[in-house]
């Protein structure tokens, strides 16, 4: 997992990059580990309307749906104001985007990145930033 976790850091740093964020300047990238090992890359886009916009974890995890892929076993998330080369600090995901983590996700399994840098990031599980969820299970 180790090799995994740094290219999962070096890609949300990348995917970062290309955020469409005129309005906040607050850009933030994610990629996402399928169980099958592919990687998918999502950043934030933003809109003049603002709630049709989307956060990069959303967007990581609807690329992957849309690639076919419905297991994952780990996210990292780097955010932070544009004119930032690396995050000065942590980013952690929405509320919005933890719910979509609960629908795919086991809690107690997928791992969350939260990254400022190639070198430095905190490690959490789902089920530690949203306790008893909502999920598949509840309906």
């Amino acid at each position: 997992m180790e090799k995994c976790k740094k290219e999962l850091i070096e890609t949300a740093l990348a995917a970062r990059k290309n955020a469409y964020a005129p309005y906040s300047r607050f850009c933030v990238g994610a990629a996402l580990l399928a169980e099958d090992g592919r990687i998918f890359s999502g950043c934030n886009v933003e809109n003049a309307a603002y709630s049709p916009g989307n956060c990069a974890e959303r967007t990581a995890f609807f690329c992957a749906v849309n690639e076919g892929a419905r297991a994952f076993r780990a996210i990292a998330i780097a955010g932070g104001a544009k004119d930032e080369t690396t995050p000065s600090r942590f980013c952690p995901p929405c509320g919005v985007c933890r719910q979509v983590m609960a629908e795919f996700c086991d809690p107690s399994e997928f791992r969350i990145l939260l990254v400022k840098n190639k070198d430095e990031y905190r490690e959490y599980r789902l089920e530690e930033l949203l306790p008893l969820s909502f999920g598949p299970e509840s309906l």
